[in-house]
């Protein structure tokens, strides 16, 4: 997902997305050390999401405290 697809949704719903997309990252590495790894960019891609999704919920979070 892009950064703009996250911004529109709220704080309490990214969290949620955010705990789901770490779960999916969990599950990917353990398929790894298992040697069941279809598709290795997913690594990459999820991570890139995290990071996507802390940036939106940091700057939501200093938008109201500056409300």
């Amino acid at each position: 997902m892009k950064a703009k697809d996250f911004r529109d949704l709220s704080i309490p719903e990214i969290e949620k997305k955010l705990r789901e997309v770490r779960d999916e990252l969990t599950m990917l590495r353990m398929k790894k050390q298992l040697g069941q790894v279809e598709k290795p960019h997913l690594f990459a891609e999820l991570r890139r999401d995290i990071a996507r999704m802390q940036t939106v919920i940091t700057e939501k979070k200093k938008a109201e405290v500056a409300a």
